[in-house]
């Protein structure tokens, strides 16, 4: 299956749930590495609550890694990252 089939709702192999959330910020990051052959793929999710509403903004990298939990790690830290950068702004 290809990266564009996985990327938009093509399946793809899941990784094991209930990675641990971390606040960051006033942000909740949750990390969901993505499977790929031997290799995990970043990907997490970015939520906040805006005006009453839940915003969830979900992210995926290009960058593979040999572990889930060096996935996870990675994860935390582009995400920490992207709040740095963006803040409220990834909700639009």
């Amino acid at each position: 299956m290809s990266l564009w089939s996985r990327l938009f709702g093509g399946g793809g192999g899941a990784a094991k749930p209930g990675h641990a959330t971390e606040t960051y910020k006033g942000f909740t990051i949750t990390p969901d590495p993505m499977r790929e052959g031997p290799r995990f793929r970043i990907r997490g999710h970015v939520s906040k609550e805006v005006g009453g509403e839940v915003r969830t903004q979900t992210f995926i990298r290009a960058d593979t890694l040999e572990s889930e939990d060096a996935a996870v790690a990675a994860t935390l830290g582009k995400a920490r990252q992207l709040i740095d950068e963006q803040g409220d702004r990834l909700f639009g």
